[in-house]
């Protein structure tokens, strides 16, 4: 292939990821605000003292969170869990 035919297919490639994806970058990045201002709020209030209000709701999702446990500290290089008194392996 010549090299402006190469040059022609990079600009349409280019072209249309943009086309695709410009109309969901907003969204993404509300997304991860979204995200970022739970993670905040989460870590301000356990630093204050606040209770957090959705441990009675998520006390039930522990079953599965220690199923996934093991593997999660695994993946962080970590031989044993980090948590005391919690021996998943």
């Amino acid at each position: 292939m010549s090299r402006e035919l190469m040059s022609l297919f990079n600009q349409l490639s280019r072209g249309l990821r943009e086309f695709y994806v410009a109309p969901y970058r907003r969204v993404f990045a509300r997304a991860q605000r979204d995200e970022e201002d739970l993670f905040m709020m989460l870590v301000l209030s356990e630093a204050l003292g606040v209770p957090n209000p959705a441990s009675g709701a998520t006390l039930e999702l522990l079953p599965e969170m220690l199923d996934r446990m093991h593997h999660w500290h695994l993946r962080q290089g970590l031989d044993h869990s980090p948590i005391d008194g919690l021996s998943c392996c």
